[in-house]
């Protein structure tokens, strides 16, 4: 079997893989970006639990479109891999990345009483895990297709440092109080196009040479 599927796996020609990857991810993860943005605008409850509970469901739909996004591309090379658990496996890292991101905001009036050192304490793996949430959700699935995958998880944490600084960078000041909906949304939407395609480019440079180092081995 695993004879077959390796002569059924396309050869990785870098910069065609970078492409492919850079544009499908790019688009997959701004599409799927319109989730959290359309719920943050119309849909969110008064309450923060209940914003909390949205936004972490629509992570959930934002890391579905990526992941079936990456998992159309990698499905060339990587004959082997089972597209549903990749992308189950995608959706469940950006929902526990929405929900670890939004819980300082939501629960401010609770930790902030913690004394600086417990603070510290919790906050700085809670960012690694942030970070590293979907490259951990997608390597057990990675693994099984590309010995060497564990360097995934670094490398996807990367990506998304690029791609959150990007948006953080551009967004934010751009958003003014008393902006109408669908101007927030524009905003929200270019700057996600921009962190998607910052997140897609750094990946699809780590994954590329993983791919290539499968094949030299």
């Amino acid at each position: 079997m695993e004879d077959t599927r390796a002569a059924l796996a396309a050869p990785v020609r870098p910069k065609r893989f970078l492409l492919r990857w850079f544009l499908w991810v790019t688009l997959g993860e701004t599409a799927g970006f319109l989730a959290p943005a359309v719920v943050a605008v119309f849909v969110i409850n008064p309450d923060a639990a209940g914003a909390l509970a949205w936004l972490t469901v629509a992570g959930a739909a934002e890391g579905t479109a990526m992941g079936l996004a990456q998992a159309h591309v990698l499905k060339r090379t990587l004959p082997g891999l089972r597209v549903r658990s990749w992308t189950v496996r995608t959706a469940a890292g950006a929902a526990l990345a929405w929900l670890i991101g939004l819980s300082p905001s939501t629960f401010a009036g609770q930790w902030q009483a913690w004394p600086p050192v417990l603070q510290f304490a919790v906050a700085v793996p809670a960012a690694l895990l942030l970070l590293c949430s979907i490259g951990l959700a997608q390597w057990p699935e990675l693994r099984r297709n590309l010995p060497n995958g564990g360097w995934w998880v670094a490398g996807s944490a990367v990506a998304w440092c690029v791609g959150l600084g990007v948006f953080f960078a551009v967004a934010p000041p751009l958003w003014q109080p008393g902006q109408p909906p669908t101007t927030v949304i524009a905003i929200g939407v270019a700057a996600a196009i921009l962190m998607a395609a910052g997140m897609a480019l750094v990946t699809g440079l780590v994954m590329g040479r993983l791919l290539a180092a499968k094949e030299s081995a």
